[in-house]
């Protein structure tokens, strides 16, 4: 009777590490998106995307954040690593960019991470250009 309550608390025992064990790597350690390789959820030019987000927020974040967007305007302000499209949608890079894109239409591919109020501008992370468009 002795032996048989050992070999329950073991199993038990195993049955819990192997559960921590799932959820540690399962759900702790996602692997992170590729956001280059994904297929958009939107394809929209900018000043859509803004006046949708200056519109209603709230709304806005409903309908894109988290998602893979696709949006095409003309860059205003760039450095090494980041860019800004119509002055209002910050778009962060995961590498420095090789050439400028600054005053050219551009079709930028990026995770949407929110609206920054502060700033009044609309967030873009892991961001590739898709193509630049001839004016």
């Amino acid at each position: 009777m002795k032996r048989k309550k050992i070999v329950i608390v073991i199993a038990a025992l195993l049955l819990a590490l192997s559960g921590g064990i799932y959820f540690y790597y399962g759900v702790v350690f996602k692997e992170a998106r590729n956001i280059e390789s994904e297929m958009p959820d939107f394809s929209i030019d900018a000043t859509t995307f803004l006046n949708d987000y200056n519109s209603d927020p709230k709304k806005a974040d409903a309908l894109y954040l988290n998602k893979t967007v696709e949006i095409t305007g003309k860059v205003t302000i760039e450095t090494d690593s980041v860019i800004q499209i119509e002055n209002n949608i910050f778009c962060l890079f995961t590498q420095k960019l090789n050439k400028s894109f600054l005053n050219k239409k551009v079709t930028v591919k990026g995770k949407c991470i929110g609206y920054d109020e502060l700033f009044q501008e609309v967030k873009l992370d892991q961001c590739t250009i898709i193509k630049q468009i001839n004016n």
